[in-house]
């Protein structure tokens, strides 16, 4: 099962991700986590989401770049939070695959979709708030746009989660899995 769970941010998207990979049993799960501590404050917030899932069961591999190389063939769900920091990682980062990012990441979305039972997926929704950013700002929404799209064309489930809410945009989560 590909599941899907967007939002803005603070929405609870993360929070509810966790709750589904909970529902889907005690087969091994890891977290693909994506965020690259650039500075104190995102050692801060790893420390922090590392001790809301310590008890959920999750083992946690850091992946900045180069999912598709990625083997989580041991384990039966995997969460992988979230495709904007992979996004711009792979976009900005030396040895990241600059614009070839989407098809990067797609390619390493299949690879570990064909290893695992489940594979939940965290990303951002960024481009309601009106505002007209930079070109570069602009290249890297499109980048994203462009891989959300493709992620809930391969998705079974689709989830929004506003002001943690879930709201099912596609399939129905209580069959899947």
């Amino acid at each position: 099962m590909l599941y899907v769970i967007t939002g803005g941010s603070g929405s609870g998207k993360s929070e509810y991700a966790e709750q589904v990979v909970q529902k889907l049993g005690d087969t091994p799960r890891l977290y693909l986590a994506t965020m690259y501590p650039f500075d104190e404050e995102c050692h801060r917030r790893i420390r922090r989401h590392r001790a809301m899932r310590a008890e959920k069961g999750f083992e946690t591999l850091e992946c900045y770049m180069g999912l598709k190389d990625v083997n989580v063939s041991g384990y039966g769900t995997v969460l992988l939070e979230c495709m904007s920091n992979l996004t711009a990682n792979e976009l900005y980062q030396e040895g990241g695959a600059k614009d070839q990012c989407v098809e990067e990441i797609l390619e390493g979305i299949r690879t570990i979709r064909k290893q695992c039972r489940h594979l939940i997926i965290v990303t951002n929704e960024i481009f309601s708030d009106g505002i007209e950013y930079d070109q570069e700002t602009g290249k890297y929404q499109q980048y994203l746009a462009r891989i959300n799209q493709e992620l809930a064309s391969m998705a079974d489930v689709v989830t929004e989660v506003v002001y943690s809410i879930p709201l099912v945009q596609k399939g129905n989560p209580e069959v899947a899995g």
